[in-house]
């Protein structure tokens, strides 16, 4: 018996190729069905099926948006990349912030895992995100891929961070002339000065914050617990100072510790829900018939052009 044309809808409906470049009635993406009956070309992933708006934000952290041409079919989706340099860098720094089995040391252990994941991946996820048009992970995981490679270059000694503050004579000939003179890190201005910069980490995850109630519940909360752990890792590094300019300072170094081990308490809760929404990424992207549920919210709080529709 002969094949069915293309144009002909297949028994099982079963899409083969996935198209957000054309849009039918109900604004969903139409998918091509390719007829065969191959096992292996019927091997099925969310890339490349007809999905859903909620599958869409699940898979990428965005709502489903227009844009031209065909890259979501052709590239695959930079989501999961992004958030395993995330994961990998910010999950052991929330243990040693909390100073399990000894840790310490505000992760420096983990500089290199900090460049290669953490800056390397998520910078490589941000730019894939933007080649296929998704303007908010874009800006999401640029920020934090920089983010990771500026703490990591804050700890690497060549990069002077810190010793730069060194300004006595005799601790600075201790060091010959090498660059990061550890007697920088107990300096009151660099820990002020750190503290500055996470205050402002804080902010922009607090305005990553609101643009995620479009999102999911879960992005949500890993935004809330973030804007907590960097709050709380500034007034450490705000009491640290404290502590550096008067030795006898003894609540603002109790403050400062209990500060830090509240703030990576946040960061491992950040971690949690990250891990979470990476495996359910990662099962929905291979059309897995177990699915997680993320709390969709696109959907539920509708956009300012969905609401001006309505309008009309």
């Amino acid at each position: 018996m002969a094949n069915a044309h293309p144009s002909q809808a297949h028994p099982d409906d079963t899409r083969l190729e996935k198209d957000f470049s054309h849009h039918g009635p109900n604004g969903n993406a139409s998918g091509y069905d390719d007829g065969s009956g191959d096992p292996l070309t019927r091997l099925r992933t969310a890339g490349s099926v007809n999905i859903s708006p909620e599958m869409f934000e699940k898979l990428y952290l965005s709502p489903e948006n227009r844009v031209k041409g065909e890259l979501r079919k052709t590239f695959g989706n930079p989501t999961p990349i992004a958030l395993v340099g995330f994961l990998l860098s910010l999950t052991p720094l929330s243990c040693d912030l909390m100073g399990w089995r000894g840790a310490g040391g505000s992760g420096a252990a983990s500089t290199g895992v900090f460049l290669a994941f953490g800056g390397i991946l998520m910078i490589l996820g941000s730019i894939g995100e933007w080649i296929v048009g998704n303007t908010f992970p874009f800006v999401v995981f640029g920020t934090f891929g920089a983010f990771w490679l500026a703490f990591a270059a804050t700890l690497i000694p060549w990069f002077n961070a810190y010793g730069a503050y060194v300004t006595d004579p005799t601790l600075a000939a201790t060091q010959m002339g090498n660059p990061g003179n550890p007697a920088g890190l107990q300096a009151p201005a660099f820990n002020s000065s750190f503290g500055f910069f996470l205050i402002f980490m804080g902010l922009i995850c607090f305005v990553f914050l609101i643009c995620s109630l479009r999102t999911n519940v879960v992005f949500f909360v890993i935004f809330l617990t973030l804007v907590c752990a960097f709050g709380c890792l500034a007034g450490a590094y705000f009491n640290l100072a404290l502590t550096y300019e008067n030795a006898m300072n003894m609540a603002a170094a109790t403050r400062a510790s209990r500060l830090l081990v509240v703030g990576g308490a946040f960061a491992f809760i950040t971690s949690l829900a990250g891990w979470y929404i990476f495996v359910a990424i990662m099962l929905a992207s291979l059309d897995f018939p177990l699915q997680i549920p993320v709390g969709d919210l696109s959907t539920m709080i509708k956009g300012a052009s969905e609401r001006q529709k309505s309008k009309v």
